[in-house]
Formats: structure tokens, sequence, C-alpha cells
């Protein structure tokens, strides 16, 4: 498959009249790199752990609980290889050990003892997402919410004038997004009914005209605070604790997510994107849920015009031709792969690549989604006829993949008054 150049300035100016086209509904997918942006230079930031410092705190804080859970650890450690030790590797093997274990015993454990470090893992998952508190009673302080990059894409959507409501869809159990619609008074429904015991009301999310102004969250794969209540056996928001029911990060999850009010939720995503003229912009999902990917490609395959859009942050692991998110792009026209050097769109691969260089003027809004590589000295051969020139090659860095740019990008259209801008040259 011959490589080729995308324009970023081109499908950049697409994006924009999408997202300000009364026609069209817009939905977000946000998965953890989103819980990980902060502002430069913000050293308070809340954010959630990454993968492998979450893993490597967990590891040595459930170690230091009980000798035998860091034995056995050490040793599932050897078994996978470091490469792949990872909270997700770690709960879907205690979780295939404990059971088929039986009457026996397994890396020093029995069957008790690893449901218990199961338990152990869940309730420090549970903690480090848990950035909203600032101790038992109390969570952070107005100035510390005000500069959450969760904050500046909630004042874009308090601002934007928009015929449909937003829909954010995502797979963090953190209150990052709770935090910033509430700051900015941005109404929103996230599924629960009621003010004392609020429940899970699972008709209103099957209902796509519900509460048509008002913007939507979804959690796909559950929140802190939401609770099983056996007597009613409604799903309940409460208080977070150690009963919290969320879909772990193991192999299990595929098995759990066909459970409500999971089940419900994805068919909430299946039912966005089956509408015409749907957008749905992916930003810190990694495409690894097969379960959310089989979705989202399922509702493309209906009659429909809808898009999505996946922002991928691989600034440190490229995407190449053979990568899973790549292929996932060749293999569906409707999903176009946007990632840090490179993008995969009609199904082909491209380095993203000006045209023409920017002037001056150009380069001022350029900067919000394009990182311009410089000037790059002539090959040897060149420049032994034109000695000391340089070339301009025009490719450089997508920026939009990383959640904290996104948002800049989203209010620099307001803040320029460039949505009532671009809609009045749409109308003519």
């Amino acid at each position: 498959m011959s490589e080729l150049n995308h324009d970023p300035t081109e499908y950049i100016r697409g994006i924009q009249q999408i997202l300000i086209s009364d026609k069209k509904r817009i939905g977000f997918l946000f998965g953890a790199g989103s819980s990980l942006a902060k502002k430069e230079g913000n050293l308070k930031a809340l954010t959630v752990p990454a993968i492998t410092k979450m893993t490597n705190d967990i590891v040595a804080n459930v170690g230091e609980t009980k000798k035998i859970y860091q034995t056995a650890l050490e040793e599932i450690k050897e078994e996978l290889g470091g490469v792949n030790f990872n909270i997700e590797t770690i709960l879907s093997n205690l979780e295939q050990k404990s059971t088929f274990i039986g009457g026996g015993i397994l890396n020093s454990l029995k069957k008790e003892d690893f449901d218990s470090l199961i338990l152990e893992i869940k309730k420090n998952v549970r903690e480090m997402v848990s950035v909203h508190k600032v101790d038992k009673d109390n969570i952070v302080t107005k100035e510390i919410v005000n500069e959450l990059v969760h904050t500046d894409f909630a004042n874009w959507i308090a601002q934007a004038e928009r015929k449909y409501p937003i829909e954010i869809f995502t797979t963090n159990y953190d209150f990052l997004f709770e935090l910033g619609l509430e700051n900015k008074e941005v109404p929103y429904y996230d599924g629960f009914c009621g003010s004392l015991r609020p429940f899970f009301n699972p008709e209103s999310v099957e209902d796509l005209h519900f509460l048509p102004k008002q913007t939507k969250l979804w959690k796909i794969h559950g929140s802190l605070g939401w609770h099983f209540d056996k007597d009613t056996e409604k799903i309940l928001r409460v208080n977070p604790d150690d009963d919290d029911i969320l879909i772990y990060p193991s192999s299990l999850k595929y098995k759990d997510s066909k459970k409500q009010p999971y089940e419900g939720l994805l068919d909430r995503l299946s039912s966005f994107l089956k509408q015409e003229d749907t957008i749905l912009i992916t930003c810190g999902y990694s495409w690894g849920d097969e379960h959310i990917n089989s979705r989202l490609i399922s509702a493309l395959k209906t009659n429909t015009n809808s898009h999505v859009i996946g922002l991928i942050y691989d600034k440190y692991d490229p995407i190449k031709l053979d990568s899973k998110v790549a292929k996932i792009g060749f293999e569906n026209t409707k999903i176009s792969i946007y990632a840090s050097r490179k993008s995969v769109i009609g199904g082909k691969l491209g380095d993203w690549a000006l045209k023409s260089e920017p002037s001056k003027d150009d380069t001022i809004n350029l900067n919000l989604f394009f990182d311009e590589d410089g000037y790059t000295n002539l090959d040897e051969e060149l420049k032994s006829e034109k000695k000391g020139d340089e070339i301009w090659s025009g490719k450089g860095e997508f920026i939009l993949p990383d959640f904290g740019k996104l948002s800049l990008f989203l209010n620099s259209m307001i803040s320029d008054n460039e949505i009532k801008k671009i809609g009045k040259d749409v109308k003519k």
C-alpha cells in the first residue's frame, strides 16, 4: 500500500464546519488518555496516573499489605514478562487462576488469597482515580478545578450555540468531566434521575430525544459511586466506596459489558452513531477495547452517513502500516485515524504534510492544530551545488490528539468568533 500526504489544513476546515453545522450531531468518546491531560506548566493539575505508573504504584502498595501478595506478583511478572505486566494483564491473570484453581495452590496463593488480592488491587484502582478528593470528606477547590483541561472543554460546550446537544461517552471512572461541567454550570444528564437516591433510568438512555437541550455524559465503564441496590434491584448513585460497580481493566470486562447498565450505555453509543449526520470524535482512546470497537464498526455499517474521527496520541509509539488502529482505518472508510505524524483517511495511510508554505498570518492559526517541522538542510549532493541552502518539507506533528490541545483549539474558535464567521460563509 503506497503512502501519500494528507494536508492537515484541508481536514481542519472540514472539522470546523462540522462543529458549527446545526445539521450535525457531535459526540466525543474519551479514553484514559483524556484523564492524563494537563495545561503546560500546571504542576498541581488533577490527573489520573498513566497505566505504567498506576501499575508500579499499585503493585508496591499491595505488596506492602501482605508478603504473599508481593511474592505472587513477582512470579506473575516473570510469567507475563515485564513488557506485558500491567493492571489489565495482572487482573486477568488473577481472575483466571481464581476460577480454575479449585482447592490447590498457585503462586503460593489459595483461591481465597487470589480473591482477596483481586479486591485489594481494585480498591487501589478506585483510590487512584479518585483525584477529585482532597481527603475523605472534601473535594478539591474551585481554583484547582478552574485549571482543568476538562473545564476548558466544558467552557466550549457552554458557549457554542448548537441545535443538538453534545454527547460525551467516556470509559473513565473519575469525576473530571463532572468537575469541569459543573464549574462552567453546564446542565448535563448522565442517566440518573432523582435527588435523595438517584437511580439509573435505562428508558431515558434509550430515548434519543430525552432532555433534548442538555449535554449528555455517558460513562460506559461505570463510575465512582455507582452501586447495585439489592432491595430495589436498581443501580443507585451514592457516595463512592469499595462496593462501586465498575468494569475493571481485565479480560472479564467483555463479559461485564453485556450486563446492565453497561449494555444500555453501549446501545446508546450505537444508536447515536446510527443517526444521520453524526460525527463522533475520539480522544485519549487507544481503540484497545473490542467490545466498544465492535459497536462502532457495526453501527457504521448501517445505512448512515455518520463518521468517526479517531484522534490518536502515538507520539511515543507511532502508528505503522500493520498497527491495529491503522488496520481499523483501512477496513472502514467511515473511520478516519488522525495520529501525530500520520493519518488514515479514506482507507489510505499518509503523512501529515502541508501542500504550500504558510504565511506568518496563516502560521498563527496553523499552530492551533499543527506543529510544523523546521527547515531541513539539503542532501549532500545538492549542498555541493548550493551550499547552505535549506528546504521546507511541509511535514510536522498534528497536535489535536492531545486533549489539552484539542480543548484549546475548540475554545479558540469561540474567542475569535470563528464559529459565527464560518457559519455565515456556509449559509451564503
